[in-house]
């Protein structure tokens, strides 16, 4: 597998080092073990000659080549907040970068991106109408950018057709590692072991709610309502007297920002206070049940075991 990383300035340091780092230990362990699969052929690419991370550490760079690459990756570049990641994709280099991944693509490469990379591919369009992913907390910056993406913000990896993306930071490594694992699970699961990466199939567990929920004054105040009422039964009439909004207002401003509905969002919360409260006290789940708004403990004890059983599911699909 022929594999460009394109490396645009300000790429993420950490971002674009786990992606040549995983491919780099691949292949060693391809030697090593002569494995019957072929190295991989990872170039760093970029649209400009002279590149440099956000830590200002230069990135030797080719010009990309005649030959198309299997796969293109799309590392982050390292603009964290909305503000100065807004103006940095307006630059000419994310402009000639986005005309760039349009031809590839329709030479057939694979097309991958990482992190804030998500955000360099929905710039040339080629996400649109396809499942994304991205960076947990630019969720709702990405949905109001790019509406005409099926974003899945709560998944690690996510593949559409001859496009894959993945979370945050660290979703770097699991994108390569997925790669990897197109030409050999087993040289994947090797991989991983060496670099002593787990399993994260989603990034919900990591997401902080409540750093969404600020992004929006309406859907702020919901979640302190929510949490302040959580051992009470929950009303869509009352929640929205309590924000100040119609109850159609609050439900199209949850699900803008948080991508669900109120309810569910009310469900979430409940579920991870109980798995908190399950954690750090001796409290029995009939108490906890009790404590988190549900009458009986049979209803906790569902939603805790489908949520084990999702997880479960999410990670043998990863292998």
């Amino acid at each position: 597998m022929r594999v460009d990383v394109l490396a645009l300035d300000g790429v993420f340091d950490l971002g674009l080092s786990a992606i040549l780092d995983a491919f780099q230990t691949a292949n060693e362990l391809i030697a090593a073990s002569r494995r019957a699969v072929p190295p991989f052929e990872v170039r760093t690419v970029g649209v400009r000659k002279a590149v440099r991370t956000a830590q200002g550490l230069a990135v030797p760079v080719q010009a990309p080549g005649r030959r198309a690459p299997d796969c293109v990756v799309v590392p982050a570049i390292g603009f964290k907040m909305p503000g100065p990641l807004e103006a940095a994709l307006r630059r000419a280099d994310v402009r000639d970068a986005a005309d760039a991944l349009r031809q590839w693509d329709r030479r057939g490469a694979t097309m991958c991106a990482a992190c804030i990379g998500t955000f360099v591919m929905a710039e040339s369009g080629l996400l649109d109408g396809q499942r994304a992913t991205t960076t947990w907390w630019l969720a709702p910056l990405f949905r109001r950018r790019y509406p005409a993406v099926l974003l899945e913000e709560s998944g690690m990896v996510v593949r559409s057709g001859r496009r894959v993306t993945a979370g945050a930071a660290l979703g770097h490594m699991d994108l390569a590692l997925w790669l990897v694992r197109q030409v050999s699970p087993e040289l994947a699961s090797l991989t991983a072991r060496y670099l002593i990466v787990d399993a994260r199939p989603s990034q919900s567990a990591y997401a902080l709610t409540d750093h969404l929920a600020h992004s929006d004054p309406v859907v702020q105040r919901f979640d302190a309502w929510v949490r302040a009422n959580l051992a009470r039964g929950f009303s869509l009439d009352e929640a929205a007297r309590a924000v100040g909004a119609s109850k159609r207002t609050l439900a199209r401003r949850v699900e803008h920002v948080l991508g669900t509905s109120p309810l569910a969002y009310v469900q979430s919360v409940r579920v991870e206070r109980a798995v908190h409260l399950l954690r750090t006290t001796s409290a029995s789940v009939d108490d906890i049940a009790v404590r988190v708004g549900y009458g009986d403990a049979s209803t906790l004890r569902t939603l805790l075991r489908r949520r084990l059983n999702q997880g479960v599911k999410e990670i043998r699909r990863l292998r």
